[in-house]
C-alpha cells in the first residue's frame, strides 16, 4: 500500500501553533485565574445581551403605560416599572447595548491613540519624546472629570461625542504604558541588528516592536472598557452624556433613580447592580489577562506548566517509593 504524505507547509504549521497557544492560554486562564474566568463570562453575557437586546427585551424601552407606573417587581415586570410606566428590565437590557457600544468603541479608540503616541515617542526618543511627554504631563495635570465635563459642555451630549472624548482622553493617559514597553524593547539585539542591516523604521516598528508589545496593548484595551463604561455612566448621571430617551445605566440612576429612590428602591438597585457587576467583571478579567500575559512567564506555560511538572515529579516519587 502506498502512503500519501501531505506537506502542510509553514503557514499551516504557524496556524496550528497559534491555535495551540490560544488553547493553552485559555487553559491557563481557567486553571490559574478562576475569578478572571468568571469576569470573562460576565463580559460575554453583556455582549450577548447587547447584541440580542431587541429579542431579549420583553417591551420597547420607550413604551409608557401610565397606569403601570412605579409597579414593584412582578411576573409581568420582573424588575418593576419606573415613574412613566416603562419596563425596567427592558431598559436595563437596552442599557447593556449602549454600554457595549461605548465600551468597545471607546476602548478601541483609547488603544489606538495610546499605541500611536507611545510607539513613536518611545522609539524615536530625544527631543521628540520630550515634547510629547511634556504634553502628556500637562494633559494629565488637569483633573480628569473637570476636563471631560468642560469638553462635553463644548461639543454637546451624544453617543459619538462621549466615545470620542473618553477615547481620546484615555488614549493620551495610557500612552505612558506603551512608551515604557517600547523603551524596554528598542535596545534589544534584534532591533539593533535590524538597524545595522539598514531596515527602515516602519519595518522595525511593525515587525519587531509592535508584536512584542501586544500584551500591554491587550491589557490596555480590556481595562479601558471598564473605565469607558464607568465614564459614560458618570457623564449620563451628571446630564452630559447620552440624552434621553436612550436608556443608560448612569441616567437611570440620576433621574428617576434619585427622585423616587425611597418610594421605589428598585429604580436605583437594578441599574447600579448592572453597572457595578459589569465594570467589576471587566476589571477582574483585565487583571487576569495582565497576570497571564506577564512577560516574565513567557518561554513556557508559566505557573500552569510548573504545576504540571510538580505533579509529574510527585507521581514519579510515589512510584519509586
Amino acid at each position: 500500500m502506498m502512503s500519501h504524505v501531505i506537506d502542510r507547509g509553514p503557514e499551516a504549521l504557524k496556524e496550528q501553533k497559534r491555535h495551540s497557544r490560544l488553547v493553552d492560554s485559555l487553559i491557563r486562564l481557567v486553571k490559574e485565574k478562576p475569578m478572571a474566568t468568571f469576569g470573562g463570562i460576565i463580559v460575554i453575557l453583556m455582549f450577548l445581551t447587547g447584541i440580542f437586546a431587541h429579542f431579549l427585551a420583553p417591551h420597547a424601552y420607550d413604551v409608557m403605560i401610565l397606569s403601570s407606573r412605579l409597579m414593584p417587581p412582578s411576573a409581568e415586570y420582573p424588575m418593576g416599572t419606573d415613574q412613566l410606566g416603562r419596563d425596567l428590565l427592558s431598559r436595563i437590557i437596552y442599557g447593556a447595548q449602549v454600554s457595549m457600544i461605548v465600551g468597545l468603541a471607546g476602548a478601541t479608540l483609547t488603544t489606538i491613540v495610546a499605541t500611536i503616541i507611545g510607539l513613536f515617542s518611545g522609539f524615536y526618543g530625544g527631543k521628540f519624546d520630550i515634547v510629547i511627554q511634556r504634553f502628556v504631563d500637562g494633559w494629565m495635570a488637569f483633573p480628569a472629570l473637570f476636563l471631560i465635563l468642560s469638553i462635553m459642555a463644548l461639543v454637546g451630549p451624544g453617543l459619538l461625542q462621549v466615545i470620542l472624548v473618553l477615547g481620546l482622553l484615555g488614549g493620551i493617559s495610557q500612552s505612558r504604558i506603551v512608551r515604557s514597553a517600547v523603551i524596554g524593547i528598542r535596545e534589544n539585539i534584534y532591533v539593533e541588528a535590524a538597524k545595522a542591516i539598514g531596515a527602515p523604521n516602519r519595518i522595525i516598528l511593525t515587525r519587531h516592536i509592535l508584536p512584542n508589545i501586544t500584551a500591554p496593548i491587550i491589557i490596555i484595551f480590556t481595562l479601558a472598557m471598564g473605565t469607558t463604561i464607568l465614564g459614560e455612566a458618570t457623564l449620563s448621571f451628571l446630564g452630559f452624556g447620552i440624552p434621553p430617551p436612550m436608556p443608560t445605566w448612569g441616567a437611570m440612576l440620576s433621574g428617576e433613580g434619585r427622585a423616587y429612590m425611597y418610594q421605589a428602591p428598585w429604580l436605583a438597585i437594578w441599574p447600579g447592580l448592572a453597572l457595578g457587576l459589569v465594570v467589576w467583571g471587566i476589571n477582574i478579567f483585565g487583571d487576569g489577562l495582565r497576570d497571564l500575559l506577564d512577560p516574565r512567564l513567557r518561554g513556557g506555560l508559566g505557573r500552569y506548566g510548573k504545576v504540571k511538572v510538580k505533579k509529574s515529579l510527585i507521581a514519579k516519587r510515589g512510584q519509586s517509593l
